[in-house]
């Protein structure tokens, strides 16, 4: 009689993710996941600096990332205002540098990867408010970047991603200059999720369902999931999704928020909003941040470029066939 062995949950590039520890992020343990990340390697093919952007609390600091030459003559160059990720609780503008800088590099365009205030010491509107600001200025700065104000995208990982999303949904209802598009990284969306006692947690990885509940709690101000918390600050629960800027989605099968990132695809999608959903078999939440060189990570990264490239109307690279 012969035995089925069970398949691998996690992607054969990630199976070294069962060795690790699903830790959890909380008051005590918060300073531990506020860590500063590793300085990025140096690229002779683009500059990065820090440039001062004015917010609600005052200057935050933004990296920006420019190949070469752009910005110069009349030519102007699309941009992607980039929204790091953290659980809205912790992260820096410098966590992203490496996938910042390779978007800058292999599509010609400036990437500015953004600061916003986190929580718990400011709870929300307070991020908000800063992407809003920071949004408008990098309109109103267009000359200065040399960027093209009508090809500007917002993307992010993460609470990045979620961050994004609310950002697009207020600056659709507020009027004014628009995104171009929505680069949604596995994003954090629903605080409901906390309220789920279905999660099989065997293969969840890098963000529990405690962390999950920590930071949105943090966030809000109030305790997640619960009915009195504002529409406005968790994009999943607003009611309607019709003129927001087409989408892309993309979020592993073993990631905590893989349910309510389809189900936002899916609501977008009848809302008359193209959204593009990427799902991942097999992979975790910021897998792609933990195996930076797998080819999993690759394809998932040339999607971004794929997709941005189309949003931009940029020529396909016949070098990279991107």
């Amino acid at each position: 009689m012969s035995t089925r062995t069970k398949p691998e949950p996690f992607h054969p590039d990630l199976a070294a993710a069962r060795w690790i520890p699903l830790v959890s992020a909380g008051p005590r343990t918060l300073w531990m996941f506020r860590l500063s990340p590793p300085p990025t390697r140096p690229d002779p093919s683009v500059r990065i600096e820090t440039v001062p952007f004015a917010g609600p609390a005052g200057d935050m600091g933004y990296r920006l990332f420019r190949p070469g030459g752009s910005g110069e003559g009349s030519e102007r160059t699309p941009a992607l205002l980039w929204i790091h990720g953290g659980g809205l609780i912790l992260g820096t503008p410098q966590q992203d540098d490496s996938s910042n800088l390779a978007l800058a590099r292999d599509l010609g365009i400036a990437v500015f990867s953004a600061s916003y205030r986190l929580a718990p010491d400011h709870p929300a509107p307070a991020a908000l408010d800063d992407l809003v600001a920071g949004f408008r200025a990098l309109v109103a700065r267009a000359d200065e970047f040399g960027i093209d104000p009508a090809r500007i995208a917002i993307g992010g990982a993460s609470a990045g991603g979620g961050l994004a999303a609310a950002l697009a949904q207020r600056l659709h209802d507020e009027g004014g200059p628009q995104p171009v598009f929505q680069l949604l990284v596995y994003p954090m969306l629903d605080d409901r999720t906390v309220l789920r006692d279905d999660i099989d947690r065997r293969h969840l990885r890098m963000w529990s369902p405690e962390s999950n509940r920590f930071a949105w709690s943090a966030y809000l101000g109030t305790d997640a999931g619960g009915p009195g918390v504002e529409a406005a600050l968790v994009p999943a629960r607003r009611a309607d999704l019709s003129g927001l800027p087409p989408a892309w989605i993309g979020v592993g099968t073993l990631d905590l928020f893989h349910d309510e990132d389809v189900e936002y695809a899916r609501r977008l999608r009848e809302a008359g909003v193209p959204c593009e959903l990427s799902v991942v078999p097999g992979a975790f939440h910021g897998f792609d941040a933990v195996f930076r060189r797998a080819g999993v990570t690759r394809a998932f990264h040339a999607e971004w470029a794929r997709v941005l490239r189309g949003a931009f109307a940029l020529e396909k690279d016949s070098t990279t066939g991107a």
